[in-house]
């Protein structure tokens, strides 16, 4: 499955909801899920708190070995989860690469958005990108 920017329009502008799982809020957990929903993969359902990074972490810690393959930067493909960092110790956000340098996802103050992964902002934020084996 190819996600592409078109196939996600109608995510842009939904409200951050924590524990959100959709269709009419998302937290940035729940935005994966339904992404990779959408191309046929389950992926598991956790509740990754978006307030507590040491939760956060060590929640995103068991998903990313659930997820398994860690992609290198050349290699990414479409759809991978973003893990990000904001403390530079803890995984404690994510989103979606939707490819071009792109990535979905939601927060508190912004709902759901798309970002260029190479923007200053983002750029050394980012962990790592991952897809299901």
């Amino acid at each position: 499955c190819i996600v592409r920017e078109n196939d996600v329009k109608d995510l842009i502008g939904k409200p951050f909801v924590d524990g959100g799982r959709g269709p009419d809020g998302f937290d940035c957990w729940g935005l994966c899920l339904e992404v990779f929903r959408r191309c046929g993969v389950e992926l598991p359902d956790y509740k990754l708190c978006c307030h507590d990074s040491e939760g956060f972490a060590a929640q995103f810690r068991t998903t990313s070995q659930a997820l398994g393959k860690r992609c290198g930067e050349g290699e990414i493909p479409v759809p991978a989860v973003v893990a990000i960092r904001f403390n530079h110790r803890l995984v404690n956000h994510v989103g979606v690469y939707i490819g071009g340098k792109k990535f979905l996802h939601t927060r508190e103050n912004t709902g759901v958005v798309i970002e260029n992964t190479d923007s200053p902002y983002w750029k050394h934020r980012i962990e790592g990108y991952y897809i299901p084996c």
